[in-house]
C-alpha cells in the first residue's frame, strides 16, 4: 500500500502513542500483567480490553509477543455521537487522504453498546459512505471495500453516546497462531487457552497434564508458555506490515530475538479417548515443533493413574454446550473421583460451564474465576487435592486456599449478577444438550409465532369490525330503499343501466366465442 501523505500516530519517530489490547472478558488482569512486562506506559484496564501507551516498537512487540490479546487497536479518534448522522459528520472531519489513496481497499469492522445505535452494521455503513463520499469529492473518485484481507482495517467501538475510531494494526484475530493445521469439534481458542494457563501460575516448574486434550491446544499453549516462546512466531503476516511507515529492519530484530527462550526441563502430556483428536493434536503439535516437549497419547480419563512426576492437570471437558457425552453427569463423576483418588497431593484446574455439572465433582474448589469461552459465561475452578477427608485435613492444620486466593473469593464483583451460569440440564435426554444458539432460535420462533398469532387476532378483529359495518350499512340501504320505493322513488334508479334484451338467458354449458 503506497500512500506518500500516510501519517498515523505511529508515523512520529520516537513518540508514545495510545494503543488498545482487545481480550476476552475476564482475562484483562492476565493482559495487563502481560503489557507491564513487555514496557507499556499508562495501562488501563477495561471490559474485555487494556488500553496502554507506546512507540511503534512496543507496537510490534504487542503484537508478536502478547499472549492474551485479541487484537490491538491504534485509535485515531474520540468523539461523542448521538445519531448517525453525527457519527457521519465526526468521520468527515478527518482527513482520510493520510490514510487512504484510491487504489487502497478497506473495511471497517464495529463494535456497538448503545441503545441509540442498535444496529452495528448500519454504523459502519454511515462510516465507510463518510470516507467514501470525502474521498469522491476530493480525488473525483473512490477506493474499494474489501471484507477479507483489506489494506486497511478500521474499528469503530460505541458505548453509549461515546465513540472510538481506531486503525486495526493486527489484521486476522491473533488467536489464530498459524500452527493449527486441523481441528476437532467446538476447539478451544488459543487466547482463552493460554490465559487459562497463565491464571494456574504454571511457567513450566513441572509436569502438565491436560486429561481431555482434543485438538491439543492446551497443550501446545503450555508448552509455548514454558519454552518462552513467543506466539507470534507461526503467523505469516499483520496487518501493519501493509502498512507504508512498516519499518522491517525493527520487525525482523523482535522477530529474530531469542533472547527470551530457554529450555524446558519437565514434560507436557495430552490425552484423549477419541481416535481422530490424538491423530489431529498430534499433526498439530508437529506443525509447532514441539514433539520434544509435548507426548500425545489415546487414554480415557477413567483409566488415569497416579503420574509418578508432581504434575498439574488443566483441562476442558465438553459441558453439554457445544459438544457433549453421552452421559455428562456421570462423566464428570468420574473426573472427581479420579481427581480424588489418582492426583493426591496435585492442583488441578477445570473450565466448565453448568453448576450442575461441577456438583457432580463433589470436591470443594479453593479458586473459582469467571471466564467468558464464546457466549457461555464459565468458571475455571482450582481444586486442591490431598489426603483424606477435607474435616480432617483442616484439623490438621490444613487449608485448601491460600490468603491471596481468600481474598480473590470474597471480590463477590468478579462474578456477573443475574447471570445464566446455574441454569439445569433439561429432564429430556434429547433437550439436554440444546446448545444457546439454538435456544435463541426457538426463542425468536416463538415470538414470531406470538407476533403471527396477535396479527391474525387483530386482523380478525379488524375483519369483523368491517364486516359489521358493511352489513349495518347495507341494512340502513335497504331501509332507506323499502322507504323510496314506497314513496314510488329509489336511488337505484339512477344508477340502472339500458335494457339488455339479453340478460337473463341461460348460457349454462355452451361455448362462448367472442
Amino acid at each position: 500500500m503506497e500512500n506518500p501523505q500516510w501519517q498515523t500516530p505511529a508515523s512520529r519517530q520516537g513518540e508514545e502513542f495510545e494503543m488498545i489490547a482487545k481480550t476476552f472478558q475476564g482475562l484483562e488482569t492476565v493482559l495487563a500483567t502481560e503489557l507491564i512486562d513487555l514496557g507499556a506506559n499508562n495501562i488501563q484496564i477495561g471490559r474485555r480490553m487494556v488500553s496502554f501507551t507506546g512507540d511503534k516498537r512496543l507496537l510490534y512487540k504487542a503484537n508478536f509477543q502478547l499472549r492474551t490479546a485479541l487484537r490491538i487497536l491504534m485509535p485515531i479518534k474520540h468523539f461523542r455521537a448521538t445519531s448517525a448522522d453525527e457519527v457521519y459528520t465526526a468521520i468527515q472531519e478527518i482527513d482520510w487522504t493520510n490514510y487512504l489513496t484510491n487504489d487502497t481497499t478497506f473495511a471497517v469492522d464495529s463494535v456497538v453498546f448503545s441503545q441509540e445505535f442498535r444496529h452495528s452494521k448500519f454504523v459502519a455503513y454511515k462510516i465507510k459512505d463518510a470516507i467514501v463520499d470525502q474521498m469522491r469529492e476530493r480525488t473525483g473518485d473512490r477506493p474499494n471495500i474489501r471484507v477479507t484481507n483489506p489494506d486497511l482495517q478500521l474499528h469503530i467501538h460505541i458505548a453509549e453516546y461515546e465513540c472510538t475510531l481506531s486503525l486495526d494494526t493486527s489484521g486476522e484475530s491473533l488467536h489464530r497462531r498459524g500452527y493449527r493445521q486441523e481441528t476437532v469439534e467446538a476447539p478451544l481458542n488459543e487466547v482463552l487457552a493460554a490465559g487459562i494457563i497463565m491464571l494456574t501460575g504454571w511457567r513450566g516448574e513441572c509436569d502438565f497434564i491436560d486429561p481431555m486434550c482434543g485438538s491439543g491446544t492446551i497443550p501446545i499453549e503450555a508448552a509455548l508458555i514454558a519454552r518462552g516462546i513467543a506466539p507470534g512466531v507461526y503467523r505469516k503476516e499483520y496487518a501493519f506490515e501493509k502498512w507504508p511507515d512498516f519499518d522491517q529492519d525493527l520487525f525482523d530484530s523482535i522477530y529474530e530475538d531469542e533472547s527470551l527462550e530457554h529450555e524446558f526441563e519437565h514434560h507436557i502430556y495430552g490425552y484423549d479417548i477419541n481416535r481422530n483428536a490424538i491423530a489431529i493434536a498430534t499433526n498439530n503439535v508437529k506443525a509447532a515443533g514441539l514433539s520434544k516437549e509435548i507426548t500425545i497419547t489415546q487414554q480415557d480419563f477413567a483409566d488415569f493413574v497416579q503420574p509418578a512426576e508432581k504434575a498439574v492437570i488443566v483441562t476442558n471437558p465438553p459441558y453439554g454446550e457445544r459438544i457433549s457425552a453421552p452421559d455428562l453427569l456421570g462423566l464428570y463423576k468420574m473426573i472427581g473421583s479420579k481427581l480424588k483418588h489418582q492426583f493426591t497431593g496435585g492442583n488441578a484446574w477445570v473450565l466448565s460451564y453448568r453448576e450442575e455439572c461441577f456438583d457432580q465433582i463433589g470436591l470443594k474448589p479453593s479458586l473459582r474465576t469467571p471466564l467468558y469461552n464464546g457466549n457461555l459465561e464459565c468458571e475455571l475452578r482450582k481444586y486442591q487435592l490431598f489426603n483424606g477427608k477435607f474435616n480432617n485435613m483442616r484439623a490438621k492444620g490444613g487449608d485448601i486456599k491460600t490468603a491471596q486466593e481468600r481474598r480473590m473469593m470474597a471480590d463477590r464483583k468478579r462474578f456477573k449478577q443475574h447471570r445464566d451460569f446455574k441454569a439445569k440440564l433439561e429432564e429430556d435426554p434429547r433437550n439436554r444438550f440444546t446448545s444457546k444458539k439454538e435456544e435463541r432460535h426457538e426463542w425468536h420462533h416463538d415470538q414470531q409465532r406470538k407476533d403471527r398469532r396477535e396479527f391474525r387476532r387483530e386482523n380478525r378483529r379488524d375483519r369483523h369490525d368491517d364486516h359489521r359495518d358493511f352489513r349495518e350499512g347495507r341494512r340502513d340501504s335497504r331501509n332507506n330503499d323499502r322507504r323510496d320505493f314506497k314513496r314510488g322513488t329509489s336511488r337505484r334508479d339512477d344508477f340502472r343501466k339500458p335494457f339488455d334484451r339479453n340478460k337473463g338467458k341461460n348460457n349454462y354449458g355452451k361455448k362462448r366465442i367472442d
